[in-house]
């Protein structure tokens, strides 16, 4: 190899990436970034969820998961019955103790 191929990312003796690599670590960053939003959301609902009594995350692994969703539509359409909003679950629920 001689000194023309590094020199388009080798300026004043600092190392630039070419352009799809810094291009790809930007999109991995925004990535990132996305994912710790997401579970930010999914705290503050859980917090909120907490607040209103309504312990969901003691019955279900997943609190944004389809059967959360579906037992949440019921809870706020006026539905209390335990029994029933165990109905919606699409898999096994966690074991309660005693």
């Amino acid at each position: 190899m001689d000194s023309s191929t590094f020199s388009s990312w080798v300026v004043e003796g600092k190392l630039y990436p070419f352009r799809n690599q810094r291009e790809l670590r930007e999109l991995v960053r925004y990535r990132r970034s996305i994912i710790e939003e997401r579970a930010r959301q999914h705290n503050l609902i859980q917090k909120d969820l907490d607040g209103a009594n309504i312990k969901l995350g003691s019955v279900v692994s997943d609190i944004m998961g389809v059967s959360s969703k579906d037992m949440l539509h019921a809870i706020a359409n006026g539905g209390d019955d335990p029994e029933k909003l165990a109905n919606f679950a699409r898999r096994s629920m966690k074991k309660k103790k005693g």
